[in-house]
């Protein structure tokens, strides 16, 4: 299958086992593990990302990944008392009858932009927003017994209002499993700072390193240029230490050390000290001085006019 062109907008794939026919409009995207593809559904308004995988085997995985994480949310829902629309990780999965049973599965489609093109247009401010997002669907995913692994911001696409959604989990491994799929810079191996064994410090330190490189993206080059033996993590803490914002400096830096206990604390500590001293729109939402300005000299002007007319 991975020899094979991407299939051209109005291909029909249809399911050899539960029938359900999509309509390919254009691919999103293409890996090592398969390509994804932006679909319609014949008979409903909504679209689906649809991938076809290059391996029946390794798309099993992420299937069986996606199910526990829809399985975690229907019962954390259910305790709620609420259903989500958001909550659909897996819509189905099945063979691509017209292609020799090629497997695929449908999932929802995130409508967005990659992270480092949401912040490069939106600014630093969302970093905090977009990171706790990001941050909680780390939390879900440990907690259904699974590390992401390869965490990069080509595999965040963020909402126009900062919802933040992991969109390839080809790289996701059992917890204390070795990490199947890693990116460099974002592997803690890489960096002589621990092993490749999924746990949750894992993508903790892997999120740490995306912020940086989000953050100063020349000097993450400049440390990564270092020989192999004498690469660390005491270039990344140096490289954190000079961020002006010394709370996010404190969690990224504790966060390469592997400090935290789990993703669970990592997460209410970027709520605390990071979110809400990080609002988005607030440079956007400050007020303009010459605004200021007119808006005393009318308020001036205004006590004047009642204190003359009552005056004389």
């Amino acid at each position: 299958m991975s020899s094979n062109p991407p299939y051209p907008a109005g291909t029909v794939i249809s399911g050899k086992w539960r029938g359900n026919r999509y309509v390919v409009e254009r691919m999103l995207g293409r890996g090592a593990n398969g390509t994804v593809y932006l679909v319609q559904r014949e008979g409903r308004r909504e679209h689906y990302a649809l991938k076809i995988g290059n391996d029946t085997l390794e798309l099993q995985s992420e299937i069986n990944v996606l199910t526990s994480l829809q399985s975690s949310r229907k019962r954390k829902e259910h305790r709620a008392h609420r259903e989500s629309p958001l909550s659909s990780y897996l819509l189905e999965s099945d063979d691509f009858k017209d292609a020799d049973s090629v497997p695929f599965y449908v999932m929802r489609y995130v409508e967005g932009r990659p992270l480092h093109h949401f912040l490069a247009k939106n600014g630093a401010s969302w970093l905090g927003l977009v990171g706790l997002k990001l941050l909680e669907k780390l939390r879900n995913l440990h907690e259904c017994g699974f590390v992401f692994g390869d965490l990069k911001p080509e595999n965040v696409m963020v909402s126009n209002y900062g919802e933040a959604e992991l969109i390839d989990y080809g790289g996701a491994s059992p917890l204390g499993r070795s990490v199947k799929q890693f990116t460099e810079w974002h592997d803690r191996g890489y960096w002589n700072a621990g092993s490749r064994m999924g746990d949750e410090n894992y993508d903790l330190f892997a999120f740490a390193v995306l912020c940086l490189r989000l953050l100063d993206e020349e000097g993450l080059k400049t440390a990564a240029s270092q020989l192999p033996q004498t690469r660390s993590a005491d270039e990344l803490l140096k490289l954190a230490r000079t961020l002006p914002d010394k709370k996010l400096s404190a969690w990224l830096c504790l966060a390469l050390k592997g400090g935290f206990p789990g993703t669970e604390a990592a997460t209410e500590a970027w709520r605390t000290h990071i979110y809400n001293s990080r609002k988005p729109g607030k440079e956007s939402m400050a007020t303009p001085g010459w605004l200021k300005s007119a808006f005393a000299l009318s308020l001036f002007l205004l006590v004047f006019t009642i204190y003359y007319v009552f005056r004389f």
